[in-house]
This record gives C-alpha cells, structure tokens and sequence, in this order.
C-alpha cells in the first residue's frame, strides 16, 4: 500500500528550507576556488543542471515554483593532476521572460497556478503560457537543448549559455509543439545495433491522446517516429524504455478546464486524480507495425520513472519491469495557498515500487489487472532516481535518490540514497538496508546524478553529483561523492545560491573551458 500521512520528525528549520527559493537574478562566471577535498583527477566534463531561477518578478511572486523562469547551472571540470572546476549560469532568454524583464511585471499565466496581477478579469479568457524552458538540460547531436514539455526546447551555445533561439529539430517541431522535458537515451541495446540513441516524446492531450515519440541518432539525425492515439486524457511527465517497448504510465487523472478558462485557477490545479480508477500501464511498440498493449493497476499517480526491463524468453514468458516513484494523491497547491508554508504532515510522499508485467497476458484476457504485481522497494518518501547509464532499459542493481532525513513522513529532500535492488531482504535489517549519505539539519538537495568512473569496472564506480543549498552558507554547494559508499570526496563551495532545481545532466566536454 502506498503512505499517504504520517508525521515526521522534524530535522529541518522551515525558514532554512525556504531561503533555496529566493529569486537568483546574478548570472556569473568564475573559477571556483573555495573547495573542500580533492577534485577527481578523472573527473572530466560538464555538469548542466536547468531549474526555475527566478521565483517572482519585481516582487510578484509565482504561485508554483514550476512556474519560475529557467535558468542554466554549468559546472566544467577540467580533471587531471590539477584538476579545477568552472562555474557559469544564465537565464534562458525565452520571449517570455524577456518580455516580463522588460515590462518589470508577470504578463504571463503559470501553468501551476501563476495568475497575472488584476484578479479573475485580467485573466478571463486568457490560456497563453509563456515557454519557460526551466525543467531539463540535454547535449545530443551538437546541439544543447534547454527542454520543458509544453512546447519546443530552447537552444543555447555550451560555452557561453549564451540562448540561440527556439529549436525545431530540423522542422520536426511546429512552433509551440510540446516535446518532452525527460529523454532518455538508450546506451546501444539490440535494436540500435549497439549504437546509442536518444529518445523523446510529446503529448496532445484531451478527451483521448496522441503520444508521438521519436528516436534520435547520435549525429542529431532523426532515426524514427511514430504517433500512438490512446483513449482518456493522459498527463505523462516521463516515461522508460526497454529493448522493445516505450512505456508510460497514465495515470487516472481528468481535467476540468473551465475554472482554467474563466481565470479562477492554473491549468495544472484543474487535474484531479481518481483514486477509485485504475493506473494504465502502455505499452508501445518500438516497431511501429505492432499494438499498443494496456495493463492496469492499482491507482497512484507517477511523476518520474527510474527504469524498465525486459526479462525472460518465449518459452519461459517474458516479465516487463518498471520501476516508478508513487504517490497517493496528485500532488498541487490550490489557490490560496503559499508553497513556502506547505505542511508537509499533509502531503503524501512519493515511495519507490517495482510493477512486473505478465507479457504473455494482456488487459483484454485478464480485467482484474492480474497480469501486474507491485511492491515497494523503497518505503522513506523519496524522489529523483537516477543510474549509471549504461544500464537504462537493462537490469540495473544500484538507484541513487534524493531522500527525506527522517525514514517516516514527508520533508524536504535533505539526504541521498543508494538503494540496492538486489539485496537480500531478509538478511539485513530494513533500516541498515541501503547506504544514506544525509545534509540535515541544513542542507537541502536537488536530483543527484551518477557519473560512472571512465574506467570503471563495476556498476557502482564513479561519482554521485548533488548540487545543495547550505542554509549555515546561504548559498549553494556542489558536493562530489563516491558512489560506491556515499563518502564525500569534494565540496565546492559557490559563491551565490542556486534555487532549487529540477534535472541535469553530465557530459565529457568541458567546451574550451580551461
């Protein structure tokens, strides 16, 4: 069973907490010098990370945090015996939020509850949002990509950050046409013929769904494209892939446009989700040719997968796992309320679950969902997983999340977490179980990304990236740990906070930097 409320002890201040939401408006570029540990000398790359860098406008506060501007973190390492670490951000340069800069007010409503000044009747009518390209960063096919699901990314140049426009893929995209904020990039399974592919997709959303995914090859180049229509309005904020399958959960969520219309509320206050309907797994096809294949299961609401894989042959049945962060409700901030006195007490956490797949069965043979059994990996509310890549869409043994301090209730992410799925859970105790690596009482993490040792020999060598906000600081540290036992290797230590943020990414370019 999913929680849903249980108080948390508290290790946290909350004023603490609400000082990694200020407004950042400084972009910079320096050399960082204040460093704690050693850097590794193999370490060598850029960190990019994207999130919401400007929470209010000339004091006009965003409702929802998801709401913010994007903005651009860059850390380039330069490795070596003398190894240092650069640090650049900017703002993406979107017609929005040059537009709002230069008119010092909001002029845009937020998708999650950002209305403009002058009640309901500035709002009447009005459902233009502004691309606020603030939710991931991606290098792929020379091009990086400032990426937010409504509509099309955002290029900018890697060394500068310089924003160079809106990006159309080669005219793939129509202006304002939704494409995916969480790609994932298949390492080089069978399929690709060992070579390794990005994949991404967007959603026309309404009374029934058209999920267009595509593929890309490492030069850019598009490899394939399809276009599934599924029945029932379908919120998908991320997705997994396997060998043969892109899968997406769609959870039993409806939306009510009209307060959205009339100016009353944002549209993602307007989604409820139905905890008396079932969760629908899809399946499509990464052969086109094939049918999409529905399974149901027990309702709960997915924001973020960590990972999916297929086991097993015709002769002795295939399993599909996937592995997904839960809720028990949807969660929103309605109107009204203020994101910075959130009770946490009354907020259900996300938990890690396995769902396994009968494939040999399908949702037609078996209408009491039993060809899905679910479990819970991870009780302590958590978010963010992320894995060595190598093994996206295959088995993989280790997760690193972003975690409460505290192992019951809900709090802010304040610890990371090596879960170890293949444990043995009868032969440890729950609570000794994974290894935590915690910044409580005062630090505040954001995702953490695992980047694997060049030369690395097991799954979990390499390096775990968090960037945090230091509230004794009042300002944002990176700190480097080993991934195998969570240790700190090095802190680097900046100058400015970074409001919290959402996704990154790593690569081995340091972009003539250095």
């Amino acid at each position: 069973m999913i929680s849903t409320l249980t108080p948390a002890p508290k290790s946290f201040r909350r004023d603490d907490w609400q000082q990694g939401y200020a407004s950042q408006t400084s972009e910079q570029a320096y050399w960082v010098e204040d460093i704690d540990g050693e850097l590794p000398a193999a370490l060598v790359g850029t960190l990019f990370r994207n999130g919401p860098g400007q929470l209010d406008v000339n004091g006009q506060r965003f409702h929802h945090p998801f709401d913010g501007d994007g903005m651009i973190s860059a850390f380039t390492f330069t490795g070596g015996a003398r190894s240092r670490v650069h640090f650049r951000n900017r703002f993406v340069r979107t017609p929005g939020f040059i537009a709002e800069q230069q008119a010092g007010k909001i002029l845009y409503r937020g998708v999650f509850g950002t209305q403009k000044p002058g009640g309901m009747l500035a709002n009447l009518f009005d459902i233009k949002i502004k691309n606020i390209a603030n939710t991931n960063i991606c290098y792929w096919g020379d091009k990086l990509l400032a990426l937010w699901e409504a509509a099309e990314p955002f290029r900018l140049d890697p060394k500068s950050l310089d924003t160079l426009g809106p990006e159309h893929l080669d005219g793939l995209l129509k202006p304002g046409q939704p494409f995916a904020a969480h790609p994932r990039i298949d390492p080089g399974s069978k399929r690709t013929g060992g070579k390794r592919r990005l994949i991404n997709f967007g959603v026309k959303a309404g009374l029934s769904s058209t999920i267009s995914v595509y593929e890309f090859e490492e030069d850019g180049s598009l490899a394939q494209q399809q276009s599934r229509t599924v029945p029932g309005f379908a919120f998908l904020h991320d997705f997994v892939i396997t060998e043969n399958y892109y899968v997406f959960f769609q959870n039993p969520v409806s939306l009510n446009p009209i307060p959205f219309v009339l100016g009353l509320k944002g549209a993602g206050q307007c989604i409820s989700l139905d905890a008396k309907k079932s969760t629908q797994i899809l399946l499509i096809p990464r052969d086109p040719s094939q049918p999409v294949r529905r399974f149901d299961t027990d309702p709960c609401f997915v924001f973020h997968h960590a990972n999916a894989f297929e086991t097993g042959n015709l002769e002795t049945g295939t399993t599909l796992t996937i592995d997904s962060i839960c809720y028990a409700s949807y969660p929103t901030i309605d109107a009204g309320t203020d994101f910075l006195e959130v009770d946490f007490d009354r907020v259900a956490p996300g938990q890690l679950f396995r769902f396994e797949v009968d494939l040999s069965s399908n949702l037609s043979d078996s209408p009491d969902g039993t060809p899905v059994t679910r479990r819970c990996l991870e009780a302590r509310a958590c978010e963010f997983p992320n894995q060595h890549p190598a093994t996206v869409g295959q088995p993989t043994r280790y997760y690193y999340m972003g975690v409460t301090d505290a192992p019951v209730g809900n709090a802010p992410l304040q610890a990371i977490m090596k879960v170890d799925v293949e444990r043995d859970p009868s032969a440890t105790p729950q609570a000794d179980a994974h290894t935590i690596h915690s910044f409580a009482p005062r630090g505040f993490i954001n995702e953490p990304l695992f980047v694997p040792h060049p030369q690395g020999q097991t799954e979990d060598e390499g390096w775990v990236l968090v960037l945090i906000h230091n509230a004794e600081r009042q300002a944002s540290d990176l700190v480097i740990l080993n991934a195998q036992d969570l240790s700190e290797t090095a802190r680097v230590k900046l100058k400015q906070h970074i409001p919290y943020g959402l996704h990154g990414s790593f690569v081995a370019h340091t972009f003539g930097v250095g």
